[in-house]
């Protein structure tokens, strides 16, 4: 009888215990599951307001690193919530460029291109692109892979912010060193004209939202200027610094050429956005500070022959004097010339609105 109560004593307690351990193990497994955390959703996807990304790549003989680009590219909008395409504008490539991009198309459906016949600039590939392009949203890089095509659900996310444009700052940079320090010159001259607070707005990684890219006219080399061009026209814009990679296939398009063009553009950028409505603003400004210096020469030279009774006729400063004095009288009248031919040619569709009801 002792042995018969001794071998059934143990059973309840050993079913007792394991019981209890399952209730423990389950009141565990309740407590660190976090209630307000969604596990059906993909934790990794961004969230965006857009409903299409467009992604423009103007490029110019780059058939290495377009197959590369393409799948980091790829890889980079997994990670967004929208519908995407991606434009290639080949800019008269020489090379093996448009080959590539027509396996891409054929590879996957997203992929779109434009194909010009001849070189005419990385402007005029962008405006095509913006035209062509179906997103609310518009991301642009180059094609040399030394944008990161990593950057765009960051670009996208700081346009969220109530932004117009983003534009990527390549802080630390990784290119030779008369580009890197001729675009850092080129930049504080443009931001001391401008106006605008940005550090870099050559870079290539940008962000826009489609209003913006429908309501400015790039052509020339006014790309360098997009940030300005849109800033001056009532949009907003900012900068995130942006990683910049070192080239790995072919080599740099830059040129000392493109660093006078640049200033040139920017003379041109000034005036067609901030004078070309007001043009007697800039020639007349112009033609006074002239025409008051050639008056103040003058002036001294007559108080000189006056009261201190010297011979003025063959002195270089009287012929400088009347120099000034014209050129100030000419300055006012192409500033008046200007305002007449844009009284006679005013249009309600030279502003842009934001809204109407």
């Amino acid at each position: 009888m002792e042995n018969q109560n001794k071998s059934e004593t143990p059973a309840p307690a050993e079913s007792k215990k394991n019981y209890s351990g399952r209730r423990k193990y389950y009141y565990r497994k309740k407590y660190n599951k976090n209630p307000n955390k969604d596990y059906s959703a993909k934790t990794s996807e961004q969230k965006l307001e857009f409903k299409k990304v467009s992604i423009v790549v103007p490029l110019l003989n780059e058939e290495e690193s377009l197959r590369p680009l393409f799948f980091e590219i790829k890889k980079a909008v997994k990670s967004i919530s929208c519908d995407y395409e991606i434009i290639f504008v080949d800019d008269g490539s020489t090379d093996k460029s448009l080959k590539v991009i027509k396996e891409l198309n054929k590879e996957d459906g997203k992929v779109k291109y434009i194909s010009f016949r001849k070189n005419y600039g990385k402007s005029a590939a962008l405006q095509l692109g913006f035209k062509n392009s179906t997103g609310d949203a518009i991301i642009t890089m180059d094609a040399d892979l030394q944008d990161d095509p990593a950057e765009i659900p960051n670009l996208l996310k700081k346009l969220q912010e109530d932004y117009d444009l983003v534009s990527g700052w390549k802080k630390k940079r990784y290119d030779p060193f008369i580009k890197k320090y001729s675009s850092k010159f080129f930049n504080y001259i443009t931001g001391l004209f401008s106006g605008i607070n940005i550090n870099d707005f050559n870079c290539g990684l940008k962000a826009y939202r489609s209003e913006v890219v429908k309501n400015i006219n790039v052509y020339g080399e006014l790309h360098r200027y997009i940030p300005v061009l849109a800033s001056w026209n009532g949009y907003r814009v900012t900068e995130i610094i942006v990683k910049h990679q070192a080239r790995r296939y072919g080599k740099t398009k830059f040129g000392i050429s493109r660093f006078f063009k640049g200033f040139v553009d920017l003379i041109t950028v000034v005036f067609t956005t901030r004078y070309i409505r007001r043009p007697m603003h800039l020639f007349g400004f112009l033609g006074f500070l002239s025409f008051l210096a050639g008056l103040l020469v003058n002036g001294y030279l007559t108080y000189e022959k006056l009261v201190l009774d010297r011979w003025i006729s063959n002195r270089p400063l009287l012929f400088l004097g009347i120099l000034l004095i014209i050129v100030g009288i000419q300055f006012f009248s192409v500033g008046l010339l200007g305002e007449i031919m844009v009284h006679n040619s005013l249009d309600d569709r030279e502003y842009i609105i934001k809204e109407k009801n």
